[in-house]
């Protein structure tokens, strides 16, 4: 989980060409969400204190992290939609409230394109 991650907040950053393959995507997905679990652990923990220094940094500290995530994130997601055939555009529907969200999530699910498609090569078969 942990390469999976460094692989796309470094090498991926910014890649939204190509593919990603499902364990990518979710790996990504979790580590993602520990990171917040995280924070929120240390905001409890930080209101516990009463102080308002710790609970500024704390909050501040989460933005930062979300921020620093954001591009990644699309990225991982765009590579995602690449590998079952369909376009990065198809994250616009997420502007639909609820159903976007479910259409989205049906799409990360559907297992890859076998073979290589417009967007790129196979990912399992590059990797093994």
């Amino acid at each position: 989980m942990i390469g999976v991650f460094k692989k796309c907040m470094t090498t991926d950053f910014a890649n939204f060409s190509g593919r990603a393959r499902r364990r990518e995507f979710w790996l990504f997905a979790l580590a993602g969400f520990c990171i917040s679990l995280i924070f929120r652990v240390l905001g409890l923990i930080a209101v516990a204190t009463t102080s308002a220094y710790v609970i500024a940094l704390v909050h501040f500290l989460s933005i930062l992290a979300s921020i620093a995530m954001l591009i990644p994130s699309l990225a991982v997601c765009v590579r995602r939609l690449h590998d079952t055939g369909k376009s990065g555009l198809w994250l616009l529907i997420l502007l639909v409230p609820f159903v976007g969200a479910i259409v989205v999530l049906v799409f990360e699910l559907l297992p890859g394109n076998v073979g290589d498609n417009k967007y790129g090569a196979d990912p399992k078969q590059i990797q093994g």
